[in-house]
């Protein structure tokens, strides 16, 4: 394009905006993306899909289309494919993504108004679907090996699930040899702990690669483990951890990710309130710890945000599956997300408590002869479940609030999507959600 054309008007230039979506385990990211696209897609056919960007548009009509493929090396998110799952009789949740892909959506904004015959503002969302494993990695970068292993070692203590890492750790002379094959050992049996303790539900597992790797063949500096002490097998293993820390580094450097301006990291709290203190002080630690890393990616002062050339201007921390508790108890949901994961003071920052795809309805159930906000929605097998799971608390819990546990979280089925899969997706806040994510460019 020629820009000296573009400045005349003969041919409006496309602001890209990219937005990284990512979070812990089960989150909801694939939900997240599939809804944003389908819902944009049905406002650009007029359909009121997301209230919050219409009133914020203000009248002015909105036009919005698949981008298409060009030579971006990155994986395409197939969002109608999986809004296929929504519109299937009875619908099911879309297949979760297992890798980093794109979902790109152009979009075309009427002036209106005074500025009515002027040409349509035009942006180019690009949503980048990040492994909430990797995300976990970023906080690696500010530790050194010895702190890492340290802090590895003593939370693993508490769970029994690495009792047999442990023990081969512990059982490792002073001394030994770094021989190749107790390295894959140790290695092989850190993978099978991490990996016991995420089915558990666990969230703070690192190195996020180890859980999900990268494709093609991992190389050797990727076997290792958390050690103490100082000799060989140690000094070998540090080695090969700062080799795994400068190689996310790179990472983040490349277009992918450095590209980034926006960030979402979504985590569902509520389970992890429902699978008890263990599993929520994991998710707590993790929240905090990615938070504290994406405070140090500081953008450049005095510039607005449109105009950084690097740098996540705006974090959004969304605790997920909002639908299952009723609609009073989501600003407490939305408090206790903000208070696990403080505001990174260089970026504009909030915490939301949404439901990508809402299965629920609020009503009033009368529990022990007494009236509660509830909710309800169906469940495969079931038909209609009633479930009021327990009070949000609107900060970290004591002690004492873990003596009434949440009650259990029914796996509620999403609403069968009208129009053959053309109309809206049913969701709470996720508008409020894009326009914050994009009020400084509208």
């Amino acid at each position: 394009m020629d820009l000296f054309e573009a400045a005349r008007g003969l041919i409006p230039l496309r602001r890209r905006v990219r937005i990284g979506v990512t979070g812990l385990r089960r989150a909801g990211k694939t939900s997240l993306l599939t809804s944003l696209a389908v819902n944009l897609l049905t406002m650009g056919r007029g359909a009121n899909a997301l209230p919050s960007l219409t009133t914020h548009l203000a009248g002015r009509k909105l036009k919005v289309v698949v981008t298409p493929s060009g030579a971006e090396s990155l994986p395409r998110f197939d969002a109608i494919g999986k809004s296929a799952a929504l519109a299937a009789d009875p619908p099911g949740w879309p297949k979760p993504t297992d890798a980093v892909s794109l979902l790109s959506l152009d979009l075309d904004i009427d002036q209106g108004g005074t500025f009515s015959m002027l040409p349509p503002q035009m942006l180019r969302l690009e949503f980048l679907d990040y492994p909430g494993e990797w995300l976990l990695d970023l906080p690696l970068l500010g530790q050194d090996f010895a702190t890492w292993s340290e802090t590895t070692l003593r939370r693993l203590e508490r769970h029994p699930e690495a009792r047999e890492f442990l023990g081969y750790v512990s059982g490792l002379p002073a001394g030994v040899a770094a021989e190749e094959s107790l390295i894959r050992n140790g290695h092989e049996l850190y993978v099978a702990a991490l990996r016991a303790l995420q089915a558990r539900g666990l969230s703070l597992l690192q190195p996020g690669r180890f859980l999900m790797p990268a494709p093609g063949e991992a190389p050797p500096w990727q076997h290792f483990f958390p050690i103490l002490g100082s000799g060989k097998l140690a000094s070998l293993m540090q080695q090969r951890f700062e080799a795994y820390t400068k190689a996310v580094a790179e990472s983040l450097a490349e277009p992918g990710f450095a590209n980034i301006d926006r960030l979402v990291v979504a985590a569902d709290l509520l389970s992890a309130l429902h699978a008890g203190k263990a599993a929520f002080d994991d998710a707590a630690a993790a929240l905090g710890l990615v938070a504290g890393a994406l405070s140090q990616r500081k953008p450049l002062p005095l510039l607005p945000s449109w105009l950084q050339p690097w740098g996540i201007s705006r974090i959004a921390f969304a605790a997920t599956k909002a639908d299952h508790v009723a609609s009073r108890q989501r600003a407490n949901l939305q408090a206790l997300m903000e208070r696990l994961t403080e505001a990174p003071g260089h970026a504009t920052w909030r915490g939301f408590a949404l439901a990508a795809i809402n299965c629920t309805e609020d009503f009033v159930w009368t529990l022990d002869g007494r009236p509660v906000s509830a909710v309800r929605g169906h469940v495969n097998g079931q038909g209609v479940v009633r479930s009021y799971p327990g009070e949000v608390p609107d900060r970290t819990p004591d002690l004492s609030d873990w003596a009434h546990p949440f009650l259990s979280l029914p796996d509620f089925t999403p609403k069968k999507l009208e129009s053959g899969g053309r109309g809206a997706i049913p969701q709470l806040e996720l508008d409020r959600l894009l326009v914050f994510l994009l009020e400084d460019m509208l």
